[in-house]
């Protein structure tokens, strides 16, 4: 037997170094290891079936992966589609999003811009408008730009009239504390002038009882003869 021979630092840093020429093969094939299928999905290659999921504007994947070519979002509860969600799928061939309570308002643009690039766009006729009322049951790929603006319009209308009337409001408060302020100070100067008044009687009375006091005192040394 015979005592196991010493490891130089140098030879530490060259296993090392061959262990991670070793793994940088296996890190390249990681991203085809890890899963980009959305979770409650189905997925395959070239198929992402989401279907009847219950997804929401906000629990849609931020992305799909690149590779798919039939995407499933049909009967969901779906309102709109994220700006560019589908803009990198190159190899994207048709998304079914039937079934979708669709809400054609300013969010809907990028979803009817989408479709009006498609070839086909019989495959998404069923893809209509569930609200506003005048909108209802229109299909999205044939609405004009200024049907939708005109949504928008009115939502600014709203808010630009909520604002005001906030504005209005505070205006109001501010000018009852204004108004609340100047009594105030009308009051307390009333007071100090009061005050003022006040303070001179009693220095005059001060003043003439003391000018009495200081007759009688004379009267008192200098008796008349």
């Amino acid at each position: 037997w015979s005592p196991p021979h010493p490891v130089s630092p140098g030879e530490c840093l060259q296993v090392k170094m061959n262990s991670g020429i070793l793994l940088l093969p296996l890190l390249g094939f990681l991203p085809l290891v890890i899963p980009t299928c959305p979770v409650p999905c189905k997925c395959t290659t070239t198929i992402v079936d989401c279907t009847s999921k219950g997804l929401t504007v906000a629990k849609l994947p931020v992305a799909f992966r690149p590779s798919a070519e039939i995407i499933h979002l049909g009967y969901n509860e779906l309102t709109s589609i994220p700006d560019g969600l589908f803009d990198n799928l190159k190899s994207l061939q048709v998304v079914y999003l039937q079934g979708n309570p669709w809400e054609c308002n300013c969010d809907i643009l990028y979803l009817r811009s989408w479709l009006q690039w498609q070839q086909n766009r019989t495959l998404y006729r069923d893809v209509r408008c569930s609200s506003p009322a005048h909108l209802q049951g229109r299909i999205i790929a044939y609405l004009t730009e200024d049907e939708i603006i005109a949504t928008c319009q009115y939502w600014y209308c709203v808010l630009a009239l909520l604002s005001q009337l906030c504005l209005f409001i505070l205006l109001f408060l501010q000018g009852i504390f204004i108004i609340f302020i100047i009594v105030y100070l009308q009051k307390f100067r009333r007071m100090t002038a009061e005050a003022q008044r006040g303070n001179s009687v009693q220095h005059l009375t001060l003043t003439a009882v003391q000018n009495r006091t200081g007759t009688d005192q004379t009267l008192a040394v200098f008796p008349k003869t």
